[in-house]
């Protein structure tokens, strides 16, 4: 049952439904390949109508997290945490919607020259200076991610003043007016370093989960050039997909 007192408006409702499902998930209180309650069964315990439920249930399919057949029990596809890139949104703000404390310590803030492949990402003429951001993420205390991250200088110099273990550094760059709009991902495969190995205490040549990650702002012009790399089962992303989005369909829908 959701928490007594007001109300909260009915777009809010079945987030907070999603947000219960989604801790229960993550706790394996259903295990993987097991199955959720029915709708009626839902709506009962928290209740709220079956449409919200349903609302619900599609944030968790966006997810990754149950199956998409409606008008049987969801099937549970696993406990790992999913990120979307549905949507843009920041570790931290990531990491609370799950229900897990999120947190950050710099180990390296550095001004130094952008290497070929930075200049590229950030737009930068040869030669010009970088701020590198090396950071390990934490879940609830527990390390999960180290974080390289490459600014323009200008973005960077605002970093120097956020103490080191601030949680966010999204948000702290957005009160200064820097709007973090889009971004590119490409995820793979990559084996620890060293440095890899004794800040998320794996051992070195140990697969991890790499984003790559180009940020830009609302006229295009980059922000950010990250690595970030998780140790394996801590995280999985989700990617939506639509015909209704692809140039395919644009010329099917204007051929005569």
């Amino acid at each position: 049952m959701l928490d007594d007192g007001a109300q909260p408006p009915v777009g809010a409702l079945y987030r907070k439904v999603a947000a219960d499902l989604r801790e229960s998930i993550a706790a394996g209180e259903y295990g993987s390949g097991g199955k959720l309650p029915a709708e009626s069964a839902l709506a009962e315990r928290y209740g709220v109508s079956r449409g919200t439920i349903r609302q619900a249930l599609s944030a968790l399919r966006a997810d990754g997290l149950v199956t998409s057949r409606r008008g049987t029990r969801r099937v549970v596809l696993g406990t790992t945490r999913v990120q979307s890139f549905a949507e843009l949104v920041s570790f931290t703000n990531w990491a609370r919607s799950l229900g897990e404390e999120p947190g950050g310590r710099v180990e390296l803030l550095e001004r130094r020259p952008a290497d070929a492949e930075e200049c590229e990402q950030l737009r930068l003429d040869d030669g010009a200076d970088v701020v590198l951001v090396l950071r390990v993420r934490t879940l609830s205390g527990r390390p999960v991610m180290v974080e390289r991250s490459v600014y323009p200088v200008w973005v960077g110099e605002l970093l120097t003043g956020i103490p080191a273990d601030a949680v966010s550094h999204t948000e702290p760059l957005q009160e200064q007016g820097v709007v973090f709009a889009d971004a590119d991902h490409t995820i793979d495969l990559v084996l620890a370093d060293e440095e890899d190995a004794r800040l998320l205490g794996c051992r070195a040549g140990e697969p991890l989960l790499r984003e790559r990650r180009r940020s830009t702002d609302p006229v295009g012009a980059p922000l950010e050039w990250s690595e970030d790399r998780y140790l394996p089962g801590t995280v999985a992303f989700t990617v939506h997909n639509s015909i209704g989005r692809s140039a395919l369909s644009r010329r099917h829908r204007s051929a005569p």
